[in-house]
C-alpha cells in the first residue's frame, strides 16, 4: 500500500486569513499597503497639531490655537546652569485629582522655562487629606517646602499653559508680576486679578505673610491675596508688548468633566470678601505624607503629598458635609 500523498504546501494565496482578497493577492503587496497605511497615520498626526507639546481632549473652537503635539523624544533633565543667571524659581503647582492636566504640564512648562533659561524646579502640591481643596494653603506650604536653593516663586495653575514665549518668568525684582494678567487670561479679565500665574520673591511673598488658609473650596483666596500684596506696599507689574490676547494661553479646564467646587455655606459666603489679616504663613498647620521625585517624559520635579489641617471650630466649611 502506497503512503497517502502529502498535503500540498500552502502559498499565500490559500491561507484563510486571506481568503476575502482577490484570489491572486500574495502577502508582499498587503505588507507594502499596511506601511503606506502607517506613513499616512503618521503624516496625518504631524498636520493635525502644532508640535510644542501634549495636550488634553475635547475638540478646539473655530479661531482657538491648534492643539500642541506630544514630544517627539523625553525630554533629558536640565542640571543647574550657572551660565543662566543667580536666581532659580520654584514653581508651585497646587493639585488634586487632575493627571492629565499635570502630564501636560510639566513636561511643557520644563521646555518652556529651559528655552527661556529660567533656572527651574517644578513642585506639585498634591493634596490628599479629606478636606475640600485649598489652594492658598498648598501654596503657603509649597513655599516653606521648597529649599533655600530657589529665591522666588510662581504660583502656577495646572490647567494654563503659556502659548507665547515672550512672556516674562525672570525674577521679579520689583514686585510681584501677574503673567496672567487680566487682558490676556482667556476667563477672567476684571483688573485687580491675580490668579492663573503669579511671580513673587520670597521677601515678598513673606512680606504679605502668604495667603489666607481659609479659603476651603474653589475661589477668591487669589482675591484676599490681592489686598494683601497692596496691604504690604507692594505694587503689581504686568505684562506689556504682549499682542495675542486672550490666545497668549491655552486654558486645559473642561468645566464638563472637571466640576469646581463652588459651594457655600451660610458663614463662608461673608467670610469669603473679607481680608484675614492673622494667618497665613504664620498659622499654616500641615504633614508632608510623602516627597517624591518623578521625571514626566523626562522633565523633572517633585509631588509632595500634602495633608493639610483644619481647625472646625474657626472654618467649618472645610468638609464636604
Amino acid at each position: 500500500v502506497s503512503p497517502p500523498a502529502a498535503d500540498p504546501p500552502l502559498c499565500p494565496r490559500s491561507l484563510p486569513l486571506l481568503g476575502l482578497l482577490p484570489g491572486r493577492f500574495s502577502v508582499f503587496p498587503l505588507f507594502f499597503l499596511a506601511l503606506v497605511l502607517g506613513f499616512a497615520s503618521l503624516l496625518w498626526l504631524q498636520l493635525s497639531c502644532s508640535g510644542e507639546g501634549p495636550v488634553l481632549g475635547g475638540g478646539q473652537s473655530p479661531g482657538s490655537p491648534r492643539q500642541p503635539c506630544p514630544p517627539p523624544a523625553p525630554l533629558l533633565p536640565v542640571e543647574d546652569e550657572p551660565s543662566w543667571g543667580p536666581h532659580r524659581l520654584a514653581l508651585l503647582v497646587p493639585f488634586r485629582e487632575r493627571f492629565e492636566e499635570l502630564l501636560a504640564f510639566v513636561p511643557y512648562m520644563h521646555r518652556f522655562l529651559s528655552k527661556k533659561r529660567i533656572r527651574h524646579h517644578i513642585f506639585v502640591l498634591n493634596q490628599v487629606d479629606h478636606f475640600r481643596f485649598n489652594r492658598a494653603s498648598l501654596i503657603n506650604v509649597g513655599f516653606l517646602e521648597s529649599g533655600n536653593d530657589t529665591d522666588y516663586i510662581a504660583m502656577h495653575d495646572v490647567d494654563l499653559l503659556p502659548l507665547n514665549e515672550q512672556l516674562d518668568y525672570s525674577f521679579p525684582e520689583a514686585g510681584p508680576f501677574h503673567v496672567a494678567s487680566p487682558e490676556l487670561h482667556p476667563l477672567y479679565h476684571y483688573k485687580t486679578y491675580v490668579g492663573g500665574i503669579l511671580l513673587l520673591t520670597k521677601q515678598h511673598y513673606e512680606m504679605c505673610n502668604g495667603m489666607s488658609n481659609r479659603f476651603w473650596g474653589w475661589g477668591r483666596e487669589d482675591d484676599e491675596f490681592y489686598r494683601r500684596i497692596k496691604g504690604a506696599g507692594l505694587q503689581v507689574h504686568r505684562p506689556s508688548g504682549i499682542t495675542t490676547g486672550y490666545e497668549t494661553f491655552q486654558h486645559l479646564h473642561d468645566p464638563a468633566w472637571r466640576k469646581r467646587d463652588q459651594k457655600r455655606i451660610a458663614a463662608q459666603k461673608q467670610e469669603q470678601f473679607k481680608v484675614d489679616r492673622e494667618g497665613g504663613l504664620n498659622n499654616i498647620r500641615y504633614r508632608i505624607e510623602s516627597r517624591t521625585s518623578l521625571s514626566v517624559a523626562g522633565a523633572p520635579c517633585t509631588v509632595l503629598n500634602i495633608l493639610l489641617d483644619c481647625d472646625t471650630s474657626e472654618t467649618p466649611w472645610c468638609t464636604f458635609g
